[in-house]
Order: structure tokens, then C-alpha cells, then sequence
């Protein structure tokens, strides 16, 4: 008797959480592998970083998300080989076999050539580095309030982040609410002249990915709100206390935030290299690899060269993603085939901060408080688990209707949670 088709899925994010729940109840062996063994809700992780929202708000267990259907299993490990002709897969706990195997590891921060990035800007990708750049910041403010040197001082009190799409607006626009909400209420003897806070951006507008007037309105908005915008304005190198711009021009900072760049992040030891620029693996329409067809990689690890519009690794193409492969792998064990991954585009919104956010829906351009509003509506819908949603509502409800941020909590560095790669003592 033949025993169920097994389908082991590399990496818990949106795409491969999304492609084994779709999977439950299939009739396959699934197994969902990942370093980590919980879920962690990307979108809102600047939130965390500006005590917002706290850590345990937007990580679930991913065995919580898995008790649904008794074939979903999950297994906390790191792939150290993947045999693509044996069809063999090697954890540092085992080794499997399987029938079909979904990459689905994510991506990372991509650097640029730009020395000193990796070693001193903070990224903010993971969990772990949301929670050090909260550390960071507030540890700033407590040494700016006791800090004499004004040279010093302002310093600690500034801030540059480095890209201007979502994820640097956001983060900026969220910054600005804590420093002049919580933050001033904590600290009332400090200079708040003296904070800092700008946004670098390579090209000439903000926000690359809407329309021209969209970008435009969200430089005007920073403006408005306090915060400096450099456009046109390339990195060159960073340090640890501040950067240099390509003209010449350094930037003193505390505080290097790297919101600009991803690239694939490649399991190690598969048998064929990524591609291109953002360090993809090219896969065929139907998201399969050319040479091992029950391979297939989706969410920001995939790359499909035959596609008409570039993918630009939102939540929603990967829910999708993950949803077509789960369907595709139903076909292929049934022997039926597949038709190409189509991606619907429902739209895009982002947030902007103090009630503002952009968005464009079915080609149609929004500015100020509605797009704000939908914006927080469709993330908690997408949050996979009712308690963390009903937490951050009442958060948000809390933060909104109080003016106030509880989460400023400064925990103790460890290994584990330093974005820099140096030792807790080195640390400023």
C-alpha cells in the first residue's frame, strides 16, 4: 500500500504557512520547517521597534496555526542540505524524503556594495531586530536626559533612516508619534529641537512603487510634520555614529536604520544557484524549478522571468503564492496539470503616520485619513489568529484614544537579538 505523498515546506512566513494550511486535510503528509517556531507578522514589525505594539502581539506559535488538520506537522530546525535527485532534505535534527518540496524562506536586507551597513545600520526584518532597535532608541533618549556635552547630546537625539519606500515612511511617520507623544511626556527637560529625524532616499521621490503625485504627497507630509527628507540623496558609507553621503556630506546619527534593499534568503546547501540582483531562484510559470519539478520556491525567494508584471514581494503575492502552489501540488498528485501562478492585484496602501496613509484600489488614488484607516482595518483582518487581533485593536484603540504607548520597555541585550554582530558590552 502506497503511503500519502509527503510535501515538506521551508520557511513560515506568509507564503509557506499560507501553502500548508491550504494544505490541511489534503490527503499528503505535510511538514512545515522553520528556524523559528513562531509566525511573525512582517508588516507590523516597525510597530514593535517603535513601542507600538509589543513583541508577543504579532508572533503566533506556529503549531497554534497548525491544529486544524491532523496531516500538518512542524518541525523547529535549520535545512543544512537540500539533495534535489535523491529528493532528500537535511535538517540539523534529520533527514527526510519527500515527494514535492516548497522554498519558501523570505528574504533579507541587500546592502548595496555600501560599507559598513551590515555592521552597523539596524535592520528591521525579524523579531529579534525589532526588539534591539527599540532597545536602542530608548536607551538614546535615557542617556540624551543625563548627557551634558550638547555635541553629545544631539547625537544621541538623531536618527537617519536609510529608503523611502514603505517600509521607511512608515517607520518614520511611527517615530515621530512616539517622540512627540510618550517620549515627550517622558523626558520634559530635554531639548526637543535638538531631535533629529531624517529620511534618505536614493531617488527623487518617496515611495517609488505609487504614482508620482502619491509620492510627492508624502514628502510634502513629512515635511509638514517635522521630519527632514533628503531625496536624491545616496549612501556611501556607514558608521557607527552617523553616515556619508555620496556628495560628501556626513551625517552624525546615533541611530542607522537600513529600510531599503531585499534579496532571497537562499537555503543553504541547494544544488543550484540564485539569480539576478535580489538573489532569486528563477522558477517556471507555474512557480517549479526547470530542472526538478517537484521543487518549487514562492513568496520573495521566487523569481519568474516569463512574468508580465514585475512582483514587488508584498504579503498579499505571497498569500497567494502559497495558495497556488497548495492547489498545484494537489493537481500534480492527482496527475492532472497546472496553469500558470496569475497574481490579482487587489491594491496597495500605506501608511504615512498622524492619521495619513496613501493608497491606490482598482486605480483609483487615496491620500489622508481613509487610506490610514483601511490600512489598519485590512492588517488586523490579515493578523492569523483572533487573540493577536483583538490585542492589537485595543492597542491601537489605547494608543489612539490616549496618546500614549505603553511598550517602552528596554530589555537586557543579548546575543540573540543584537542586529550588528557585536558583542552586548559594545553597544552604545
Amino acid at each position: 500500500m502506497k503511503s500519502d505523498p509527503r510535501v515538506i515546506i521551508v520557511g513560515a512566513g506568509f507564503a509557506g504557512l499560507q501553502a500548508a494550511q491550504s494544505l490541511a486535510n489534503s490527503g499528503a503528509e505535510v511538514i512545515l520547517i522553520d528556524r523559528h517556531n513562531y509566525h511573525t507578522f512582517i508588516p507590523l514589525l516597525y510597530q514593535v521597534a517603535t513601542a507600538q505594539l509589543a513583541p508577543d502581539q504579532i508572533a503566533v506559535p506556529i503549531r497554534t496555526l497548525l491544529r486544524r488538520a491532523s496531516n500538518l506537522k512542524f518541525l523547529q530546525a535549520e535545512v543544512q542540505q537540500v539533495d534535489c535527485i535523491a529528493q532528500e532534505l537535511t535538517t540539523d535534527q534529520t533527514t527526510f524524503s519527500y515527494d514535492y518540496l516548497v522554498l519558501a524562506t523570505g528574504s533579507k536586507s541587500k546592502f548595496f556594495g555600501v560599507s559598513g551597513a551590515a555592521e552597523y545600520a539596524f535592520q528591521l526584518k525579524t523579531l529579534n531586530q525589532a526588539i534591539s532597535l527599540r532597545n536602542h532608541l530608548l536607551t538614546c533618549f535615557e542617556e540624551a536626559d543625563r548627557e551634558s556635552d550638547p555635541v553629545r547630546r544631539s547625537q544621541l537625539l538623531s536618527i537617519v533612516i536609510v529608503g523611502g519606500g514603505a517600509t521607511g515612511v512608515e517607520l518614520a511617520g511611527s517615530l515621530l508619534e512616539l517622540f512627540t507623544g510618550s517620549l515627550k511626556r517622558d523626558f520634559p527637560h530635554l531639548n526637543w529641537s535638538e531631535v533629529n529625524l531624517r529620511l534618505v532616499q536614493s531617488s527623487d521621490r518617496l515611495f517609488t512603487e505609487f504614482p508620482d503625485s502619491l509620492g510627492k504627497y508624502t514628502a510634502k507630509k513629512l515635511r509638514s510634520l517635522g521630519i527632514k527628507v533628503m531625496l536624491g540623496s545616496r549612501v556611501s558609507q556607514v558608521f557607527e555614529h552617523g553616515l556619508d553621503l555620496s556628495d560628501g556630506t556626513y551625517l552624525a546619527a546615533a541611530t542607522v536604520i537600513w529600510a531599503v534593499g531585499v534579496q532571497g534568503e537562499v537555503p543553504l546547501g541547494l544544488p543550484f544557484p540564485a539569480v539576478g540582483k535580489q538573489q532569486q531562484i528563477s522558477v517556471s510559470p507555474t512557480l517549479q524549478l526547470s530542472d526538478y519539478p517537484q521543487v518549487f520556491a514562492i513568496g520573495d525567494l521566487a523569481h519568474i522571468p516569463s512574468h508580465q508584471e514585475s512582483l514587488s514581494g508584498v504579503a498579499p503575492e505571497a498569500l497567494q503564492q502559497g495558495v497556488y502552489v497548495a492547489k498545484a501540488i494537489k493537481n500534480l498528485i492527482q496527475g492532472k496539470t497546472n496553469k500558470p501562478f496569475s497574481y490579482f492585484n487587489k491594491g496597495r496602501l500605506a501608511i504615512i503616520g498622524c492619521y495619513s496613509g496613501v493608497g491606490q484600489i482598482a486605480g483609483i488614488k487615496l491620500r489622508g485619513f481613509l487610506p490610514w484607516l483601511f490600512w489598519l482595518v485590512i492588517h488586523v483582518v490579515y493578523v492569523p489568529d483572533w487573540r493577536n487581533r483583538g490585542l492589537i485593536f485595543l492597542t491601537w484603540l489605547h494608543n489612539y484614544l490616549i496618546g500614549d504607548r505603553p511598550v517602552r520597555l528596554i530589555f537586557p541585550s543579548s546575543p540573540a537579538i543584537l542586529p550588528r554582530g557585536r558583542s552586548p558590552d559594545q553597544l552604545s
